[in-house]
C-alpha cells in the first residue's frame, strides 16, 4: 500500500470543522461512532474526522460528508451518563476519504495523507502574507475579546506557514462553510490569501458590532442617569417644600380650563384627560398625546368670535374698492348682511363662486371676510382623497391629529370666520373614503353645529361660520354636496373690464411690490388692451398680471441702465419689452362660403369660436368626422345629419344625397379635443349649406344643440361665448329662444356691439345664416 493511504475509522462530526494541529474535545452519542472510537483505541488511536454536509441527517452515508477532513490523534475517552462519550483529540494532517471500505458497524474509509511542505513555494509571499495574518489576528483578539492573548505569543513561535494557517484558522468564529473551505485549500499560499480576507471581514464585522454596542449603551445610560437626576431632584424638591415640574404643568393646565371660556362637556373632558395625565405620568408616550390632546383643546375658539360690520353701505364700499364688476357677487353678499341684520340670527351661508381659473375667486373670498370684518382660512381641496383630511384620525392612531376643517378653525382663533373650501370640483375619493361625503355635514347649516371630529370627539360649533367654496366647474361636484351650496357665477372678464381691473388694480399692485414711485412708469390706455387682447388668452387677469410684471420689471432696468426719469408704455414699448404678440384671436373671414359656420364654445379659460367645415362629396352615404372630437358632438352631428335626411325636401337637397355623396365634417385643430351640447345647430347648418351649394353669412355666429324634429335647445356659458363672438369680429349671434333669460347678464359694452337672434326651430337659425340668392 502506498504510504500516503492509510485505512481509519471515520467519524462524521455534526458542526465542526477539525484542523490539524487543533486539540478539542466533543460528545459522542451515536453508536456507529462509538464503535469507530473503539476500534481506533485498539489499533494506533488514529481517527479520521470529517464534517456534515447537512447537520440535521442522524445517519448520514458516504455522499452526506465532505471527503476532506483531519486525521487525529486521540488523546483520552471518558464515558458520560447516558451512553456518551467524551472524546480529546489532536488534529494531525489533512487527508482526502478516497473510498469507503465497509459502512457497517462502523464507517471505515481508505484516507490519503496530504502534507504540507516546510515552505510554501514563494518564500516572500508567504511570509508577507504569514506576517499580515498575524497582524491582523492580534487586532480579532483584542476586538473579540474571547481568545487568550496569550495565544498570539504562540504564533510568534511558528515558522511555518501552513500551521500558521491551520492555528489561526481553528480560532475563528466562522461559519462551517468558510472554515470547511479553508480545509479544503491545499496550496499554502492560496490558503494564507483566503484566511487573510476571511480576517478583514470578520474585522470589520467586530467594529460594527462594539459601534453598535457602544451607540445602544450609550442610549440606555443616557436615559437611566435623566432618570436617576429626575427623581433626585424630585426628592430635593419634596425636602424644599416646592413642586416638581410635572406639578407646575399640572396647575398650568388647571389654570387654562378653568380661564378658557370652554362648554361644560369640552370642560368635563378636559378635566378628566388631566386626571389621566396626572396619572400616567408627564414622561410617559401616554402622556405625551394627552397633552398634544389638551392643547388642541385649548387652542381652539370655543367661543371666542369677532363682531360682523352689518354696515351695508360701508360693505358695498369696500368691495366696490377692492373688486371690480363682479354685481351678483356683491349683491348677494350685500342681501346676505341684510337679512342677517334684520333677523339677527341668520346662519352663515355656504356660496359657490364657479368661474374660469383667474377670475379672482379667491381674493373676492378675502374681499368679502375684510368687508364683513371676520378671520379668513383658506382650505385647498385639490387632490384632496381621504375622509381622514376632513373629519381627522381617531386617537388610538400612531400620529394622529385633527382634520383640516378643525386645524383651520384653531387658525381662525374665532368662531365665526370666513372658510374658503378651494378647488372643491377637484377632490377624489379611494379605499380610505370619500372626502366629499366628510364635507356634507361640514356644509349643511342643519347639522354642522354639532360636527365631530374623530381626534377631538367632541361637537364643535361651525354654525355661525360662513362658507365659500369656488370651482371651475361644477360637473365634478357630487350632486348631493352641490345641493348644500348657492352658486354664483364668476364669468370671465370683458376687455374694457380687464382695462379697469389692471389700471385700478394690477399697475398700483405690482408699482408696490417693485417699490417704484408714482409717475415713474405709467400705462397707456392702448398699451393695457394690447396686453389683454395679444399677450394673453384668458377669462382671468392672472396671466395679465405676470404681463405687467414683466412689462414694470424691464423698465425699472431701463431707468436704471440709461438714468431715465420716468418711461410711458406705449404699444411700441410693449412690443419692445415682450416680443412678438403671442395670440391673434380667430377673427372670421370678410368672405361668405359654402359650408362654413362659424360655432362658439365654452371652455375652462372662457368663451372661443370653433368654425365648423363641411365638404360633401360623391360616395356611398357615408358621414365621416373629424376634429377630434367627443361623444357629445358626435352624437350632434349624427341628430342632424338624420335631420337632414328626414327633412331634405324642404331645403331643396336632392332626396337620395345619403347613398349618393360622402359628408365630410371637420372643426380645425384637430389635436385640441372638443366636446359639449352646443354645436348641433352649427353642424346642420353647415351640412345645409354645403348639400344646396347656398353660402353663409360670414359675420354670423351660433351655438345650440337640436333634436330631431328641428328644436333649438339651451346652452350654457352664453356670457363667455358671446365675448368670444365679439372678440372675433361677429356683429350677429344666434341663441337659442330659452337662453333670452341669459342676456340680462351679459356686458352693455358686448350687448351694445352684438345683435341677438333668438331661435326655437332650426327654421329661424337658417333663415338669418344663410344666404338664398346663390
Amino acid at each position: 500500500m502506498d504510504k500516503n493511504l492509510k485505512v481509519l475509522p471515520l467519524i462524521p462530526l455534526r458542526g465542526i470543522t477539525v484542523f490539524p494541529y487543533m486539540v478539542l474535545h466533543f460528545d459522542v452519542g451515536r453508536k456507529k461512532s462509538i464503535l469507530a472510537l473503539e476500534e481506533a483505541m485498539l489499533v494506533d488511536q488514529k481517527i479520521f474526522l470529517t464534517a456534515q454536509k447537512e447537520a440535521k441527517i442522524e445517519e448520514p452515508e458516504e455522499e452526506d460528508i465532505f471527503e476532506t477532513g483531519t486525521i487525529c490523534n486521540i488523546k483520552q475517552i471518558l464515558k458520560l451518563p447516558g451512553d456518551t462519550v467524551r472524546v480529546l483529540v489532536e488534529g494531525e494532517t489533512r487527508a482526502v476519504l478516497k473510498e469507503c471500505i465497509s459502512k457497517d458497524p462502523f464507517f471505515k474509509v481508505e484516507v490519503e495523507i496530504l502534507e504540507d511542505g516546510e515552505e510554501c513555494s514563494d518564500n516572500k509571499n508567504c511570509e508577507a502574507l504569514a506576517r499580515t495574518i498575524k497582524d491582523k489576528f492580534d487586532e480579532y483578539i483584542k476586538l473579540s475579546g474571547n481568545i487568550p492573548v496569550e495565544t498570539i505569543i504562540t504564533l510568534d513561535e511558528l515558522n511555518n506557514c501552513g500551521r500558521l494557517a491551520d492555528t489561526v484558522s481553528s480560532y475563528l468564529m466562522l461559519k462551517q462553510e468558510k472554515r470547511q473551505e479553508i480545509l479544503e485549500c491545499y496550496d499554502i499560499e492560496e490558503r494564507l490569501k483566503k484566511l487573510l480576507s476571511v480576517l478583514v471581514n470578520e474585522i470589520e464585522i467586530l467594529k460594527l458590532e462594539r459601534k453598535i454596542g457602544v451607540k445602544v449603551k450609550n442610549k440606555i445610560d443616557k436615559v437611566q442617569k435623566e432618570y436617576y437626576l429626575k427623581e433626585q431632584l424630585k426628592a430635593i424638591q419634596e425636602e424644599l417644600g416646592e413642586d416638581d415640574e410635572d406639578k407646575k404643568e399640572m396647575k398650568r393646565y388647571k389654570n387654562k380650563i378653568s380661564k378658557a371660556k370652554l362648554p361644560k362637556d369640552v370642560k368635563d373632558k378636559a378635566l378628566y384627560e388631566l386626571d389621566r395625565l396626572k396619572n400616567t405620568g408627564t414622561y410617559s408616550a401616554e402622556g405625551g398625546v394627552i397633552r398634544t390632546y389638551l392643547d388642541w383643546i385649548l387652542d381652539l375658539p370655543w367661543n371666542a368670535q369677532t363682531k360682523d360690520n352689518l354696515e351695508i353701505k360701508s360693505v358695498r364700499e369696500i368691495l366696490e374698492k377692492e373688486h371690480y364688476g363682479l354685481k351678483d357677487v356683491k349683491d348677494r353678499i350685500i342681501e346676505y348682511l341684510a337679512a342677517k341684520k334684520m333677523s339677527k340670527s341668520l346662519k352663515g351661508p355656504i356660496l359657490c363662486l364657479v368661474g374660469p381659473p383667474g377670475v379672482g375667486k379667491t381674493s373676492i373670498a378675502k374681499s368679502i371676510a375684510h368687508a364683513l370684518n371676520r378671520n379668513f382660512v383658506r382650505m385647498s381641496l385639490g387632490g384632496v382623497r381621504d375622509e381622514a383630511e376632513i373629519r381627522g384620525h381617531r386617537k388610538t392612531y400612531v400620529g394622529a391629529i385633527p382634520g383640516r376643517i378643525i386645524y383651520g378653525m384653531k387658525q381662525a382663533k374665532s368662531k365665526n370666520p370666513l372658510f374658503l373650501l378651494d378647488e372643491i370640483d377637484k377632490m377624489s375619493g379611494d379605499f380610505r373614503g370619500d372626502p366629499a361625503d366628510a364635507l356634507l355635514e361640514v356644509l349643511d347649516s342643519e347639522q354642522n353645529s354639532t360636527f365631530r371630529d374623530h381626534y377631538l370627539e367632541l361637537d364643535f360649533d361651525l354654525s355661525n361660520v360662513m362658507f365659500i367654496t369656488t370651482a371651475n366647474t361644477l360637473e365634478t361636484v357630487p350632486r348631493p354636496l352641490f345641493d348644500r351650496m348657492e352658486v354664483i357665477e364668476v364669468s370671465g372678464y370683458t376687455s374694457e373690464e380687464k382695462l379697469h381691473i389692471c389700471k385700478e388694480h394690477l399697475i398700483p399692485k405690482e408699482l408696490e411690490q417693485n417699490g417704484v414711485g408714482d409717475n415713474k412708469i405709467i400705462f397707456s390706455d392702448s398699451a393695457i388692451y394690447k396686453l389683454i387682447d395679444s399677450y394673453t388668452r384668458e377669462s382671468g387677469v392672472r396671466s395679465l398680471e405676470r404681463r405687467v410684471a414683466s412689462i414694470i420689471r424691464k423698465a425699472i432696468a431701463e431707468i436704471m441702465e440709461k438714468g431715465r426719469k420716468n418711461i410711458n408704455v406705449t404699444v411700441t414699448k410693449v412690443k419692445s419689452y415682450l416680443g412678438p404678440e403671442i395670440f391673434t384671436y380667430d377673427k372670421v373671414d370678410k368672405e361668405d362660403k359654402v359650408g362654413v359656420v362659424t360655432g362658439m364654445a365654452w371652455t375652462g379659460y372662457g368663451g372661443d369660436t370653433l368654425p365648423v367645415e363641411v365638404s360633401v362629396m360623391p360616395g356611398n352615404g357615408k358621414l365621416q368626422l373629424t376634429g377630434q372630437l367627443g361623444d357629445v358632438m358626435k352624437e350632434s352631428a349624427k341628430t342632424g345629419y338624420s335631420y337632414i335626411r328626414a327633412n331634405s325636401h324642404k331645403y331643396g337637397i336632392e332626396s337620395g344625397f345619403y347613398k349618393n355623396y360622402d359628408v365630410h365634417i371637420h372643426v380645425p385643430e384637430g389635436a385640441v379635443p372638443k366636446d359639449g351640447p352646443s354645436a348641433g345647430v352649427t353642424m346642420v347648418t353647415a351640412m345645409i349649406s354645403a348639400l344646396n351649394k347656398n353660402k353663409v353669412k360670414h359675420n354670423v355666429a351660433m351655438t345650440g344643440e337640436i333634436t330631431l324634429t328641428g328644436r333649438v335647445l339651451p346652452i350654457g356659458g352664453l356670457k363667455e361665448k358671446s365675448l368670444a363672438a365679439y372678440r372675433a369680429g361677429i356683429d350677429t349671434v344666434i341663441i337659442p329662444m330659452e337662453n333670452e333669460k341669459d342676456l340680462l347678464k351679459i356686458p352693455k359694452t358686448v350687448k351694445s356691439k352684438l345683435k341677438y337672434i333668438l331661435a326655437d326651430n332650426i327654421d329661424t337659425v337658417l333663415e338669418n345664416a344663410i344666404l338664398r340668392d346663390n
